[in-house]
C-alpha cells in the first residue's frame, strides 16, 4: 500500500464520535478519529514497512502517526530520526506511546531518553520518561542500567511536584514501571512512591485519573516480588 492508499483507508475507518473523544483528550488537528482496534488489521498488513512508517509520521495526522508507531522498527531508526519524532509529537498520546514504543527498541534508548527528559519542551520530556518506562517494562533487568534508573527515581521524588503537567504523569508512570517490573528497584520504587504521594495532573475534560503509584505497583505484582516482563509495550 502507498501512503495515499493508507490515508484513504484511515479516513474511511474514522468515526465522528471517536474524533470527538480524541480531541477531548488532547488531540490536535489533523485527526481522522480511528479507533485503535480498527488499526490492528493495518498494523498486521504493514508491519515492517519502515519507509511507510516514516511517511505516515511526517503527515502530522494523529491517526497516521499512531499507526506509524505500530509498524516501525526502532532498531532501524537513526538517533536523528528518533529526535525528529520526539520533536514532532503533537500531543501526549503520540509523545507518551508512539515515540517511546519505537525509541525503546533502539540500542541507545537509555542515552536518547536521558537527553529527552532534560528538554524544556513538555512533550519531548514526556517521550523521554515514557521511553524509560517502556524499557523497564520489557527489557531484561540484566540489560538495564540499574544505578542510572535508581538515580532517576530519586530525581522523580525531588522534582515531580514542580514538573510540567504531563511530565508529572510520565514520571509517575516511570516509578510504577520500576516498581512493577524491575527486581533490583522494587523496594526503591515503593519508597519513591510513598515519598511522592498523590500526583496531581490536569487531565482536561476527561474522567481519566492519575494512578496512585504504590497501590498500583502492589496490585500489578499480584503477590510476587515483581510482575513478569511484558513482551511488548505497544497496544
Amino acid at each position: 500500500m502507498t501512503l495515499d492508499e493508507v490515508m484513504k483507508e484511515l479516513a474511511a475507518k474514522a468515526t465522528p464520535s471517536t474524533k470527538k473523544t480524541y480531541l477531548r483528550h488532547g488531540a490536535v488537528e489533523p485527526v481522522f478519529g480511528v479507533r485503535v482496534g480498527d488499526l490492528k488489521p493495518l498494523q498486521k498488513k504493514l508491519k515492517g514497512r519502515q519507509d511507510l512508517a516514516l511517511e505516515l509520521y511526517a503527515t502530522k495526522n494523529s491517526d497516521a502517526m499512531y499507526l506509524a508507531g505500530l509498524i516501525a522498527d526502532g532498531t532501524r531508526m537513526t538517533r536523528r530520526q528518533l529526535d525528529q519524532w520526539a520533536a514532532g509529537a503533537t500531543w501526549h498520546l503520540i509523545a507518551g506511546c508512539t515515540v517511546p514504543w519505537v525509541a525503546a527498541e533502539h540500542p541507545d534508548a537509555v542515552a536518547i531518553a536521558a537527553k529527552w527528559i532534560d528538554s524544556k519542551r513538555e512533550l519531548t520530556a514526556v517521550a523521554g520518561w515514557a521511553t524509560l518506562t517502556s524499557l523497564a517494562a520489557f527489557a531484561p533487568d540484566s540489560a538495564l542500567p540499574i544505578k542510572e534508573l535508581e538515580a532517576l527515581l530519586k530525581r522523580c521524588a525531588g522534582a515531580i511536584a514542580t514538573a510540567p503537567n504531563r511530565v508529572r504523569y510520565a514520571m509517575n508512570s516511570f516509578v510504577i514501571a520500576c516498581g512493577t517490573y524491575v527486581g533490583p528497584l522494587a523496594d526503591a520504587a515503593i519508597a519513591t512512591a510513598r515519598r511522592i504521594g498523590k500526583v496531581t495532573v490536569d487531565m482536561g475534560e476527561t474522567d481519566c485519573q492519575v494512578p496512585d503509584a504504590e497501590s498500583y505497583i502492589v496490585k500489578s505484582r499480584r503477590g510476587a516480588p515483581v510482575a513478569p516482563k511484558r513482551k511488548s509495550t505497544r497496544c
